[in-house]
């Protein structure tokens, strides 16, 4: 199946499955913080919330510490990226932009996904912003299928992710969309960030082998304008350096000999891979294998 690089730690599926545990706590905090997001409330009171939620399953936030992170979550509003510190004096207005970054420990291992929303049912601009959301979430699947069809073809290199996430933001008459460079996805296990990176553009068939075992964070981030990007005084905040509105999402993904498991989605990714592959539902007994049809 390929040779397994060395600075990639390659998880058993027994490990695979206490990992899908920490990701379905993190898609049941992002669930919770969806719900509630809307105007007049505050990102610190989003970050109480899913806190509240890690702790009650008897997990720890990813990100609370993390290199003297002061929160539970990552709130990146309009022009903000990722990694903007949630506070009682960040009100979200209707029309506004939201991402949302949630890690969790339990039993030791990681789960980290994102999602991003509108705030609200009116606002400028909430067309174009609705669509980059849409491009976003179309591109990291995008990526998320080209895992599966190249780890089950046994010959796929981890670009061949990057190249799909690409593609697809590229694709038809989708408007020009910057993506940002220097921050992508990553490996993720018995730590939050791991080897491999995984870059947002490129071509395929270059970087590590897609073997079984491997688990990777995919996590396209888009504007609405430049892809240029800067980091604040704050010495965590990253914005666009034109203003333009920015999206961020990420799952967290299982590798296996017959397709992908995706561990922080609620139904294990079957839906969404369902329509792109073809694919039968996953089944959380059998580790969420998707089967794939042969190539």
């Amino acid at each position: 199946m390929g040779r397994r690089d060395p600075e990639i730690e390659y998880k058993t599926p027994d490990q695979i499955a206490l990992m899908r545990r920490a990701g379905l706590v993190v898609a049941k905090a992002l669930a919770t913080m969806r719900a509630a997001v809307a105007p007049g409330v505050t990102t610190a009171a989003l970050d109480a919330l899913a806190e509240a939620v890690i702790r009650d399953a008897g997990g720890v936030p990813s990100f609370l510490g993390y290199h003297g992170y002061p929160a539970t979550i990552c709130s990146s509003v309009n022009e903000q990226i990722v990694h903007a510190i949630p506070s009682p004096k960040q009100v979200l207005r209707a029309g506004d932009l939201i991402s949302i970054d949630c890690g969790a420990i339990l039993d030791g291992w990681h789960g980290d996904a994102a999602i991003s929303m509108l705030v609200g049912a009116e606002g400028p601009e909430r067309e174009r912003r609705q669509r980059l959301v849409a491009a976003s979430e179309e591109a990291l699947w995008a990526g998320i299928a080209a895992a599966a069809r190249s780890v089950r073809s046994g010959r796929g290199r981890l670009s061949d992710i990057s190249a799909a996430v690409e593609a697809s933001i590229r694709s038809g008459n989708q408007p020009r969309y910057g993506i940002v460079r220097g921050y992508g996805g990553h490996g993720i296990g018995s730590q939050m960030h791991q080897e491999p990176f995984v870059v947002n553009h490129g071509r395929a068939g270059r970087g590590p082998r897609l073997v079984p075992g491997m688990c990777l964070a995919i996590e396209p981030m888009l504007t609405l304008g430049s892809p240029r990007s800067v980091e604040l005084s704050d010495g965590w905040t990253v914005v666009t350096a034109d203003g333009s509105a920015a999206a961020h999402v990420e799952h967290t993904v299982a590798l296996f000999e017959d397709g992908v498991w995706v561990l922080t989605a609620e139904d294990g990714g079957a839906a969404r891979l369902g329509e792109l592959l073809a694919t039968p539902a996953v089944d959380d007994r059998d580790l969420g294998r998707l089967l794939l049809p042969e190539q």
